[in-house]
């Protein structure tokens, strides 16, 4: 998975980041019986995967593949113009 660069941006490191405090709080607001806490720590959860997507929106995610066609069409022409430059 690394050669993919599954996660390995900005977003997603600072979405995980962010999701790991709020894990902790809500964890630590368990162990004290504080359902508001546990509740806080949740929202801080959520408010990482809107941070993430925002950061990745913005450009700091993983980019778009330009290894990808969009057509058949598209998909023929580049073998054919392989073909002809190995020919």
């Amino acid at each position: 998975m690394a050669a993919a660069a599954h996660g390995h941006t900005p977003a997603a490191w600072t979405g995980v980041v962010i999701s790991f405090v709020g894990f902790a709080i809500a964890g630590v607001a368990m162990i004290l019986p504080s359902p508001l806490l546990v509740v806080a720590g949740l929202a801080v959860v959520v408010v990482a995967g809107i941070v993430g997507k925002a950061m990745s929106m913005a450009g700091m995610g993983k980019q778009p593949s330009t290894n990808v066609y969009t057509s058949v069409q598209e998909q023929t022409e580049a073998r054919a113009a392989r073909a002809a430059v190995a020919a």
